[in-house]
């Protein structure tokens, strides 16, 4: 449905729409009793039509109600009215990282930097026992204040007992406001386990920020197909194209993150967003002051230097020590066969008064002194 302005849904009067998606219709709204302004989401009809449906949803959308975090979009409320379910959620400006990424990848720094807000935010969820289940650049909005994670509102609970699915099981492709191009793009972040529908937990949205992360770093998303099924055959059994034949100037840390993101098997990816965090600082930290780490050749050239510096080092203060003897010569004997003037200063005096003859060599006869 569509709303005009001036509707009014509880408390809220609707003001402009803002956008339309599979699941739902957005709008700019206000919130007469708060006077502020809110996100109104329009839920899709087939969600009010199952009492059981609409329970499960609102128990889950007041476990996203307690998520508290900088870079999760909060959810304030949920309500229902003349048969239609809506959300209202905090107003943001700016713009989704789908339209960011129409402009060409991110430069490295701001890349990390989002990453690491989209992965702190997953990680709140996750420790709270929610999962997204679509994770795309459409739900990531780019603020002054860095980026926002939406739509938890359609997330699964794994709390014991909840482990049932929630709305956003439902088929994209039932909804009248789904285009061919949507659902395609649906797919095109989802874990294998997650188009074979199979049992779903944390590591399902760590393959959809690999692949959100692999656009990221260059403009290009992991799998793609000419049709459903053969983008679905992609994710299930091919490799994307690496990293760093698209972004050669990618950390190779980071290129290995994803790949390890992007693992078919779950067993195989990271087991946790808080270690996934931990990594990206890591590799954003340990950036060059230009901005580009350095490749794996230059650092190793860089070891070898300093090896042979090391080695240089240890063999000059071997031949040091092994000439102490020879640069002090008063510890041992003058050399018969090659006398010096330095020799001869340390030689010890006898007492006499005659001054010492002069030096010669046993083979070289002395020469007589004039006489007249």
């Amino acid at each position: 449905m569509s709303l005009i302005a001036g509707t009014r849904l509880g408390p809220y009067e609707i003001l402009a729409p803002i956008g339309a998606g599979g699941m739902g219709e957005v709008y700019r709204a206000r919130d007469t009793r708060l006077d502020r302004t809110v996100a109104i989401k329009i839920l899709p009809a087939q969600f009010s039509q199952n009492a059981e449906v609409r329970q499960r949803f609102e128990r889950e959308a007041r476990a996203v109600s307690s998520l508290t975090h900088p870079h999760i979009c909060a959810l304030y409320d949920v309500g229902h009215q003349d048969g239609t379910d809506y959300l209202v959620m905090e107003y943001l400006e700016g713009e989704t990282l789908t339209s960011r990424l129409q402009k060409g990848p991110l430069p490295r720094d701001e890349l990390l930097r989002t990453a690491i807000e989209i992965a702190s935010a997953l990680d709140v969820a996750h420790r709270k026992g929610l999962i997204h289940r679509d994770l795309k650049p459409g739900n990531i909005m780019l603020t002054t204040s860095g980026a926002k994670l939406l739509d938890f509102g359609l997330a699964k609970s794994l709390l014991p007992g909840q482990e049932t699915a929630a709305l956003s099981a439902a088929p994209t492709a039932t909804s009248p406001l789904t285009a061919k191009g949507a659902i395609v793009g649906t797919f095109q972040y989802m874990s294998p386990e997650q188009i074979e529908g199979g049992k779903l937990d944390a590591r399902s949205d760590i393959f959809a920020f690999g692949a959100v992360l692999y656009e990221m770093a260059t403009g290009k998303r992991a799998f793609e197909g000419k049709s459903q099924a053969s983008l679905i055959a992609a994710i299930l059994d091919k490799e994307p194209i690496p990293l760093s034949t698209l972004a050669p100037l990618v950390p190779p840390a980071l290129e290995q993150l994803v790949k390890r993101c992007l693992a078919k098997d779950p067993e195989d990816r990271w087991q946790s967003t808080r270690d996934i965090v931990h990594e990206l600082r890591w590799i954003l930290e340990g950036s060059s002051q230009a901005g580009v780490p350095a490749p794996v050749s230059a650092r190793r050239k860089t070891r070898e230097r300093v090896a042979w510096l090391v080695a240089g080092v240890a063999l000059a203060a071997a031949l040091a020590f092994g000439l102490m003897p020879i640069l002090r010569p008063a510890h041992r004997p003058p050399s018969p066969t090659s006398p010096s003037r330095a020799s001869q200063a340390s030689a010890p005096w006898n007492g006499r008064a005659s001054r010492p003859m002069a030096a010669r060599s046993p083979s070289t006869p002395a020469i007589p002194r004039a006489t007249g």
